[in-house]
């Protein structure tokens, strides 16, 4: 193996794990990340003496790419398990949620609508193929095993407040990878179990850049990339803001793609084209530190017409803090004029849907508050998605793009992350 010269754009866990690979491998490796820490949405920050993430991260039970990285790192006992509780707030009432039993004692659906619901999800999270799902709706798939009434009770907020104008055609692969993932880390049909890192995300992250740093790798922070420079159909290196040109044998990119055709205007037209037709939906992310629990939950699902956001996450009821954790996404796109409102514009409708929830809530419980915004924060997959990227290896020589939209059909996950961060390196490896 010849040692090449890589640059790695993005110091999220992919390109992180992509680079510390790469350097086991005998490669010299650089990473460039735009903003002052690493972690990408997976990024933490002090709130107020807190060290959390900007938007909420759980592991799975299958999540074993990221169970082996911690591992090989040496901090896989931070890793932490919690038996954590679901809720449904549907129509100005609080509902325990998550197990059969809460099921049928549910009383706004009728018995048979609820055990097609229940069923639905029972022989999803026992299949093992996908691909047959690939081609068909989310909606259709589901309406067609649970009915109308079941899919208006407990889907049809949960997709037309995600995705909006996208919510009729999305993937049914995808939708299933979401059920199966969680069903997945249930500890039995009547107990739900996450886990987290102690610490958070932060630790991994500390360890990554630390052993990126010990193997010879640089991470250049607040270095954003102006330009993937391509010459004779091959990557030749980078361009920095400030105009610096730095010359590397490889380059990959782990930012999210809609941002890539903007910095390789020199790409192919059929892999800008590509590009350019990936949607993505962005998140305005409400935090908010309380001196009580909002409920007992880990997550709660709403169907409510006076509550506009699918769901409510009280971190702290999966991971013990000293203070309640509450975190509240608004997932919007960033043209929609809701994106633009103000910090506080989202803060009041959060503490109005808090008091809705529960009664007994008032202001002073608030002890904290911030609001993270990110602009592509889940890819929109309609049926058959793969057709829609452009490869991997990109037919320009040298050059790798990828983002969460290559997890597919699987959703967003710092495992995910790994496991193409190290798919991406040994490629690399097996080129060199």
């Amino acid at each position: 193996m010849t040692q090449k010269k890589i640059a790695v754009i993005g110091a999220g866990a992919m390109g992180l794990v992509c680079a510390y690979d790469l350097l086991k491998a005998g490669h010299k490796v650089d990473v460039f990340e735009q903003e002052d820490r690493a972690g990408g949405m997976s990024a933490s920050f002090d709130f107020d003496g807190l060290n959390i993430e900007r938007f909420y991260h759980f592991v799975c039970g299958p999540d074993y790419p990221l169970f082996n990285l911690l591992k090989e790192l040496s901090i896989y006992d931070r890793l932490k398990w919690t038996e954590t509780k679901m809720g449904f707030f549907y129509n100005g009432k609080l509902y325990k949620w998550g197990n059969p039993l809460f099921l049928l004692s549910f009383p706004e659906a009728d018995l048979l609508s609820k055990l097609r619901y229940g069923l639905h999800l029972f022989l999803a999270s026992k299949r093992t193929k996908w691909r047959d799902l690939d081609k068909v709706k989310a909606i259709d798939w589901i309406k067609k095993f649970v009915g109308s009434k079941a899919y208006d009770v407990f889907w049809e907020p949960l997709f037309r407040l995600k995705f909006y104008e996208y919510s009729d055609n999305i993937s049914a692969a995808w939708i299933w990878t979401r059920i199966k993932r969680v069903a997945l880390s249930r500890k039995n049909i009547f107990t739900e179990r996450m886990g987290y890192i102690k610490g958070g995300s932060a630790t991994l992250f500390h360890a990554l850049t630390a052993n990126i740093a010990e193997k010879g790798g640089k991470i250049y922070f607040n270095n954003m990339v102006r330009k993937i420079n391509i010459r004779n159909g091959r990557v030749s290196g980078i361009e920095l803001k400030g105009g610096q040109f730095k010359a590397y044998d490889f380059v990959i990119s782990t930012i999210p793609l809609p941002y890539v055709a903007d910095i390789a205007d020199d790409l192919p037209g059929k892999i800008s084209e590509k590009l350019r037709k990936i949607n993505n939906v962005g998140v305005v992310c409400v935090i908010l530190k309380l001196k009580s629990k909002l409920t007992e939950n880990f997550w709660l699902n709403i169907n409510d017409s006076s509550i506009a956001i699918p769901g409510m996450i009280e971190y702290s009821n999966l991971n013990p803090l000293k203070e309640q954790i509450l975190y509240v996404p608004f997932y919007l796109h960033k043209d929609h004029p809701k994106y633009r409102q103000t910090d506080k514009a989202f803060i009041d409708e959060v503490l109005s849907y808090a008091k809705r929830v529960n009664p007994e809530f008032s202001e002073d419980w608030v002890l904290g508050q911030k609001v993270h915004r990110y602009a592509c924060a889940q890819p929109v997959c309609p049926p058959e998605y793969l057709k829609m990227l452009p490869a991997l290896k990109t037919e320009v020589n040298g050059l790798y793009i990828a983002d969460t939209s290559y997890y597919y059909p699987e959703d967003r996950s710092i495992s995910e992350s790994v496991r193409l961060g190290r798919e991406i390196a040994e490629s690399i490896v097996k080129e060199s």
